[in-house]
């Protein structure tokens, strides 16, 4: 809603004052008189103006400041935790991509990348199913935050501008385990299908084998068992 902010009347009223105020103590007979208090009037109407929009309005309405805009709330999903999950998960995202344009290697850059999308695959997933937000207790608690702290030191160290030994060994231990911390940060969001992906395999086999029972396929009874998932992810840092 728009809002309309009304001139002030005080340099009318600035210019009143200053014609009373002038032909009580000054002259006023003469033509010249009457031309110098008029350019002085033009000059006290125009400066009460400029302050009365600067903010200092004298003896008027102060124009209406300009509201600042809220930062819209994040919707919340009804589970607290999933919640606070998300509001983590947006703040390591965001960290990522701080981190991201800060590092000028090219494959670090390329790494992070990978990561800030397959954590907000696995943010999605959660959200989509809450009753798996137990099976990323460890990647949020531990695996997210190590990670973090890995690239800041990266980050601060390829910055510092010179090489040593503490340096150079430490950017290389961090770009030798990005590939690594990628490839158990996939495997998490697999994990979060295992479930489905054990019900697909057990719903394939049992109509396989309804349908080789009717005669409707050629293919022999199948008794296979299918085995669990591993869903625990292992990452040494």
């Amino acid at each position: 809603m728009e809002t309309t902010a009304r001139k002030s009347a005080a340099p009318f009223y600035a210019v009143a004052v200053l014609w009373l105020a002038w032909g009580a103590l000054l002259p006023l007979y003469a033509v010249t008189h009457y031309a110098l208090l008029a350019a002085v009037s033009v000059g006290v109407f125009f400066a009460v103006n400029a302050l009365c929009r600067s903010g200092g309005a004298i003896g008027g309405t102060e124009e209406a400041a300009p509201k600042k805009a809220e930062k819209p709330k994040e919707a919340s999903t009804g589970d607290p935790e999933v919640d606070k999950m998300l509001k983590d998960g947006g703040m390591a995202i965001a960290e990522m991509k701080r981190l991201d344009d800060n590092i000028a290697d090219s494959g670090i850059s390329a790494d992070i990348v990978r990561l800030e999308q397959v954590s907000q695959k696995i943010f999605d997933e959660v959200k989509r199913d809450p009753k798996k937000l137990p099976q990323i207790r460890k990647f949020m608690d531990y695996y997210l935050p190590t990670t973090l702290k890995l690239l800041n030191a990266y980050d601060r160290m390829s910055g510092a501008g010179v090489s040593g030994e503490n340096i150079d060994t430490t950017l290389s231990k961090v770009e030798g385990m990005m590939r690594t911390i990628a490839a158990a940060f996939e495997k998490q969001l697999d994990s979060l299908y295992g479930a489905e992906a054990l019900d697909i395999s057990t719903d394939i086999t049992v109509l396989e084998n309804m349908m080789a029972r009717e005669g409707l396929t050629d293919g022999p009874l199948k008794a296979e068992t299918v085995p669990l998932p591993d869903t625990d992810i292992k990452l040494e840092l």
